[in-house]
């Protein structure tokens, strides 16, 4: 299999390639020239199939030729070794808890899968790599913990100042090693474009090494597709009835692994984009145009993306054609009072915890019910565990979020991080004197 750009100006490249280059040449985002379709032995097995399997099945044909399967199913397995329970919460309402891993949010999956990837690819090579990721709250520390003390790979991170969690930030910005975070003056908008000029910049290409490790990378999106299959397959020891998803969305890479599974032969009702007040996508979905602005900042910060990457993926993946996204997705915003209400309503009538991001799932998932007159069960995915976010939850519920003991730990920890205003000189200069 080989990998194109979503500009289609550069040349394709292996998976490998792909990986190490992060964005390709011409600013386009890798793509499988084919969606490989799994077949329905595959599918109707399901029930029977750990994650692992399931991982190893649908990793193996986009890394055909380029590693062998024994390695492979090895960097699964120890990539993925925590559990990913389907919890149901009401009636007709699933949620599947992704926050399971050793940073508590989704993005465990992307991140630690891809450093064992750079790991084996990096072993026989004398050169070191920079990942350079732009963060708008659990990228950075899932990228951060997965990377810590891999050979051969620095990591800079770029955080927005003041619009991360206080728990986000000492997760990602205190381990320090080969481990670097910057405090950019500005938005998360601001440093995605940072990256993305770093990334174009003929000057920093010649004397560093670069790649990302944001979802603009091919092997950080990738496994994120094994969990709906997952989740697929925990629903249907309980029913025959396909599900449809409901996402909470920012740069879409979530949403874009989701749809990645569909193509490969993932039964699904729907799919759902739920985002907070920065609706760029769901107002696309609802007929207007498509029109990125600056982002806006919300209690479910992870989501604030003025102009999400991804969606150029999803655009290429059906062919450039609104009709058929609008058919496949289901969009819808909300503001963070009714993500509060949700939060404690939830709480009082269930006792679930919800962070404020998954909170936007269930109210997305609820809308479509009663808009569409869905009778299907739902999934919605949740992103990062409620202690992540006390500071808005614990005052919406009037009791303390249970805390893991991993998050305690880093509470007392130092932040090491560096100030940067949100300019492309100032990280260029800065990747220069420490790389």
């Amino acid at each position: 299999m080989h990998f194109i750009s979503t500009k289609g100006q550069a040349n394709p490249v292996s998976f490998m390639e792909a990986m190490s280059r992060g964005l390709a040449p011409d600013g386009g985002l890798y793509v499988p020239d084919e969606m490989p379709l799994l077949p329905q032995k595959f599918w109707k097995s399901l029930p029977d199939t750990s994650l692992q399997e399931i991982g190893y099945k649908i990793a193996r044909p986009f890394l055909q030729n380029e590693i062998n399967p024994a390695a492979l199913q090895k960097i699964i397995d120890d990539a993925l070794n925590f559990k990913v329970p389907l919890v149901q919460i009401t009636e007709r309402m699933y949620v599947l808890e992704l926050f399971h891993g050793p940073t508590l949010a989704f993005k465990d999956f992307g991140a630690r899968f891809m450093a064992r990837m750079f790991s084996r690819q990096l072993k026989n090579q004398e050169q070191e790599i920079t990942i350079l990721v732009a963060t708008s709250g659990d990228t950075g520390s899932a990228v951060a913990h997965g990377f810590l003390g891999v050979p051969g790979v620095n990591v800079c991170l770029l955080y927005p100042a003041g619009k991360v969690s206080k728990l986000q930030e000492k997760q990602m910005a205190t381990l320090g090693r080969n481990i670097k975070a910057l405090r950019v003056e500005g938005t998360f908008d601001d440093c995605q474009r940072m990256v993305k000029q770093a990334f174009s910049d003929p000057e920093l290409s010649k004397d560093i090494r670069l790649s990302s490790a944001n979802s603009i990378n091919i092997a950080r999106l990738l496994p994120q597709s094994f969990y709906y299959v997952y989740g697929l397959a925990q629903m249907q020891e309980r029913t025959d009835i396909t599900p449809y998803f409901t996402v909470p969305s920012g740069n879409f890479g979530n949403l874009t692994a989701g749809l990645w599974a569909l193509k490969m032969g993932m039964q699904a009702e729907h799919f759902i984009a739920a985002t907070n007040r920065n609706d760029v996508v769901p107002k696309y979905l609802h007929g207007r145009s498509y029109q990125p602005r600056a982002s806006r900042s919300t209690i479910s910060n992870a989501m604030d993306v003025g102009d999400p990457s991804n969606f150029s993926r999803i655009q290429h993946l059906f062919d450039y054609s609104d009709e058929a996204i609008r058919k496949a997705i289901w969009g819808q915003s909300f503001t963070d009072d009714e993500t509060r209400a949700c939060i404690r309503r939830l709480f009082s009538e269930t006792g679930y915890i919800l962070d404020p991001h998954t909170a936007v799932g269930v109210l997305a998932a609820e809308k479509f019910h009663n808009e569409t007159g869905e009778t299907n069960p739902g999934i919605v995915l949740s992103t990062a565990h409620p202690a992540k976010f006390g500071d808005v939850v614990e005052p919406l519920i009037n009791q303390p979020v249970p805390m893991p003991e991993r998050l305690k730990r880093c509470m007392d920890k130092k932040i090491l991080s560096s100030p940067i205003e949100a300019d492309f000189a100032a990280l260029k200069s800065f990747l220069m004197e420490n790389y």
